[in-house]
């Protein structure tokens, strides 16, 4: 048996993934950031226990699904008051509003086509693993990416490389 890495080379190596899946459940706001450092403040107190040649990545990545998830519980229990609405910001020009648009159709999407494809595409996790973390099968665990990104294809497509425009779906 080998033994365990010190806990500064585990958030070192995998600090950018449980980022990216916090970020992929919340969204790029603080509230990822919040989640991901909760996520390394548990993983510290429980990695102790944690058995020699478990996996680190699949443990943190579980953890940090649990902490975005009790962040989105938080949120919803925060009542929200305000004496006139704020103007809406405009994202003409802005060439990183339709990264914010896609960022809406995501959270949009079911819960677990949301998490596969945050872990399968951001956290790089086969799908084998993930199932065993959402739950079913590795197989269950594609056709749910598979629909999810054919959904996100739907709703926001992609810039047709000839024209500089986008793709009319009618006359394909």
């Amino acid at each position: 048996m080998t033994a365990k890495p010190p806990f500064e080379s585990v958030v070192a190596r995998h600090g950018a993934t449980v980022l990216r899946v916090c970020r992929a459940v919340l969204g790029p706001h603080t509230d990822a950031d919040d989640a991901w450092q909760e996520t390394f403040v548990s993983a510290m107190r429980a990695y102790p226990q944690l058995p020699d040649g478990a996996n680190v990545e699949a443990w943190l990545v579980t953890i940090a699904h649990r902490k975005a998830i009790d962040v989105t519980r938080s949120r919803a229990r925060l009542p929200v008051t305000v004496e006139e609405l704020p103007e809406t910001e405009s994202s003409y020009g802005n060439p990183a509003s339709r990264d914010l648009d896609l960022w809406k159709h995501v959270a949009a999407l079911p819960t677990k086509q949301r998490s596969v494809i945050a872990y399968h595409y951001l956290a790089g996790l086969p799908y084998s693993e993930i199932a065993l973390i959402v739950g079913g099968t590795a197989a269950a665990s594609r056709r749910a990416a598979a629909d999810g990104i054919a959904s996100l294809r739907r709703q926001h497509p992609l810039p047709d490389q000839t024209e500089g425009g986008t793709r009319d779906r009618d006359s394909l």
